[in-house]
């Protein structure tokens, strides 16, 4: 088939197949000693191109060249620079635009350089080489050893489709506005990240101290400290057995799962049947909206807010289980566990590094600094709003990433 599935208004023309070598020319890149490296003059690496769509004069390092070499190794704006080798197969390939003329840089011998002849859109060659029928090629020929390798050859053979010029403008700046969209959201979900981290350093007691560096106004009294087990009930849940799992019921929670809604992934579910459900929480007691689950095995110390009071079981040990009972704001004491005076108790209880279990004792044992009631639900709205925003700019980054995919399948042939 010679045109995309999906296209802009107007254009109905066949697409051109072309194999990348007739379009213009490749020059593998220089080898530098380790003595050339660290002085000299610029040079595009590895770590310039991957996950990268573009190559700029920020970032690069130095290595020394003689005049002809930088003749004979320049980028010019156009250029495009494939992966030449690579630990990961999935690195083979990968391409970056050189978007301006670099003056005084060369490329490393681990790089091949497209330069093109024929004319192709600068935002199009951005794209078209990520799309799935070029990477099979480009993956299923690349050599096996140490590393993973692919040739000039190689690329000289590449066969992919081009549209007219203009389609390929259109095309080139549509899924450039989109890698915009996607920087932007990533920005400012990084930025969110910093910002909350230096508050949780800042709005959290340190080293001791009876108040924050930074509180909301009206706020004076001294945090009163704690242990977890002096100011509410400390629970683990009865034991259930693998083979008791059911693959639909009441949800049954591990640490895995904590961690799975922390981090914004899709983990393997396991249930419990109702009627289980009904005889151990008639002994353990049932969890309620407000009481927090933290993690006891595997990623230890991290906390998890039950949303509400529909019926949910946890593993024994693997979470432990703090009933609120009315005493605290659930979204403090997750912000808590969170903070850097939780985390280095975590190191200060750990043997050689890590910590393979949290216990249910060790928890009792924490020492916990509690404002007013009222200081800690101002605290919890204002972290709570910092992770939603945290969760909303990410969400609308996965999702523009999505769309784009689905746009790289659809929109070339």
């Amino acid at each position: 088939m010679g045109k995309p599935k999906i296209r802009f208004k107007g254009f109905t023309e066949e697409w051109e197949q072309r194999k990348l070598g007739d379009l213009g020319s490749l020059k593998n890149g220089m080898n530098f000693s380790k003595d050339a490296m660290g002085h000299g003059y610029a040079f595009v690496n590895l770590q310039n191109i991957f996950g990268n769509s573009v190559v700029n004069a920020k970032g690069l390092g130095l290595a020394e060249a003689s005049e002809k070499q930088l003749l004979e190794y320049s980028l010019q704006k156009g250029d495009v620079l494939f992966v030449r080798s690579s630990v990961k197969l999935e690195g083979i390939g990968e391409t970056a635009l050189v978007e301006e003329t670099l003056e005084n840089t060369t490329y490393s011998g681990f790089i091949i350089r497209f330069r093109d002849e024929y004319g192709l859109n600068n935002d199009f060659k951005k794209f078209v080489f990520a799309t799935k029928k070029v990477r099979d090629q480009i993956m299923s020929q690349a050599t096996n050893s140490a590393n993973k390798n692919i040739s000039q050859s190689v690329l000289e053979n590449l066969t992919f489709k081009i549209p007219s010029k203009n389609e390929q403008k259109q095309i080139g700046e549509y899924f450039s506005d989109l890698d915009h969209l996607i920087t932007l959201h990533q920005r400012k979900c990084d930025e969110t990240k910093k910002l909350k981290k230096y508050m949780l350093q800042k709005m959290f007691p340190q080293n001791g101290m009876k108040v924050p560096e930074i509180r909301f106004e009206g706020f004076t009294s001294d945090w009163e400290q704690r242990k977890l087990g002096e100011i509410t009930e400390l629970k683990s849940a009865s034991r259930v057995h693998k083979g008791d799992w059911t693959t639909e019921g009441v949800p049954f929670y591990r640490s895995s799962d904590v961690m799975a809604t922390i981090n914004g992934t899709e983990n393997d579910k396991a249930f419990i049947s109702e009627e289980l459900y009904e005889k151990l929480s008639s002994v353990s007691g049932k969890l309620e909206a407000g009481d927090i689950l933290v993690t006891g095995g595997g990623s230890v110390g991290n906390p998890y807010i039950v949303p509400n009071n529909a019926p949910l079981y946890t593993k024994d040990a693997d979470l432990l289980w703090i009933k609120n009972q009315g005493k605290f704001n659930p979204y403090f004491v997750y912000e808590f566990f969170l903070s850097p005076s939780f985390r280095s108790y975590l190191g200060s209880i750990s043997h050689v590094g890590t910590i393979a279990h949290y216990t249910i004792t060790q928890l009792s044992e924490t020492q916990i600094s509690l404002p007013s009631i009222e200081e800690q639900d101002k605290l919890g709205e204002y972290f709570q709003s910092l992770d939603h925003l945290i969760t909303l700019h990410q969400r609308k980054c996965d999702e523009l990433m999505k769309i784009k995919k689905y746009m790289l399948q659809n929109m070339f042939v």
